[in-house]
């Protein structure tokens, strides 16, 4: 198991990590969320032992993990880690790439392994291409078979599927995560992609300015989250009275993702559209509320032609859990 208790860490004056608590459960996959800057890949690095802490400690297991003041070649060896600046040797094929991380006392198993590991990342097409011929997302997928090589017991990874286009990553993400909990491999990933969490972890950790403000399972931030930062990181959202919906009450914000107003003659939130934009299986609605000029989102099964006044309503339950979260 992790441990992470209490760490902090400043580049000079600029505090990047604060006083920062958690733990991973071997075998499970935790993720870090947050916008850019807010510490994701400063805290593998600390993880890792790639950096001095200031304060608090970390360990893995009984053992504890220091930084290079203390080690000349960082990083625990039951880990692994895949920064998003990795380094692969160009004039060598994809095949030798992952084979030198394997011994060389064992032919027969690296030849059996590294097909494995192609599998894993769909490269077995391009077993024997120099690395110097690949595109971006293909030498980041070579990065991750040689990190996975030696099955270590712990994987950081640091925005994994950053260069890796749309129709591959779907299929890379399922291929990687089922290997990984296959293997029991422990994995702690930083991504600024929801579809990258939601799935495939077990627990999601999100932060912003160098700390963690929520901790729980994907589903139910996503399901409940506890503010407008963290809803929006899974998708946009709407931060509107409760007025608007239900008279009587006093004024409290409730969070609605788009997908959750919908058009109903009986719905008491009346807007006018403005405009429509497609985004494949419906229609991303903008629209604006006649009460009081707020800016609103929602989905529509097809385009609304501007100056049209529609009403919407909400789920009457789904409300409930968000007056409460």
């Amino acid at each position: 198991m992790l441990y992470v208790n209490q760490i902090s860490f400043a580049y000079e004056e600029q505090e990047t990590l604060h006083e920062i608590s958690f733990s991973v459960e071997k075998g499970s996959h935790v993720s870090v969320i947050g916008e850019s800057g807010c510490g994701k890949s400063t805290l593998l690095k600390a993880v890792y032992g790639l950096i001095d802490l200031h304060s608090g400690d970390l360990f893995w297991d009984k053992d504890q993990i220091l930084g290079p003041a203390y080690h000349l070649i960082p990083g625990h060896p039951q880990m692994k880690y895949l920064p998003q600046e990795f380094e692969l040797m160009p004039y060598i094929s994809v095949r030798q790439n992952i084979e030198k991380f394997l011994s060389r006392q064992k032919a027969a198993y690296n030849q059996e392994r590294v097909d494995e590991l192609l599998q894993v990342i769909d490269m077995q097409a391009f077993a024997e291409t120099h690395v110097k011929k690949l595109s971006g997302g293909q030498k980041q997928r070579v990065a991750l078979a040689q990190v996975l090589a030696k099955e270590p017991q712990f994987l950081l990874l640091d925005e994994p599927f950053n260069f890796i286009d749309n129709f591959r990553k779907n299929k890379l993400r399922r291929d990687l995560f089922n290997f990984l909990k296959k293997k029991q491999i422990t994995c702690l990933f930083a991504t600024h992609d929801s579809k990258d969490m939601l799935g495939f972890s077990d627990q999601v950790l999100v932060m912003r300015e160098g700390k963690v403000i929520a901790k729980d399972t994907p589903q139910q931030l996503y399901q409940s989250p506890p503010n407008a930062y963290v809803a929006s990181l899974f998708d946009e959202v709407n931060v509107l009275d409760i007025r608007l919906f239900k008279k009587g009450l006093d004024s409290q914000s409730v969070l609605l993702y788009p997908h959750e107003l919908q058009r109903s003659a009986q719905g008491h939130l009346e807007v006018q559209i403005e405009q429509s934009y497609f985004n494949g299986s419906t229609y991303m609605i903008i629209a604006k509320a006649e009460k009081n000029e707020q800016q609103i989102l929602f989905h529509h099964p097809k385009a609304i032609s501007p100056g049209t006044r529609i009403s919407l309503q909400v789920d009457e339950e789904l409300l409930k859990r968000r007056m409460g979260s």
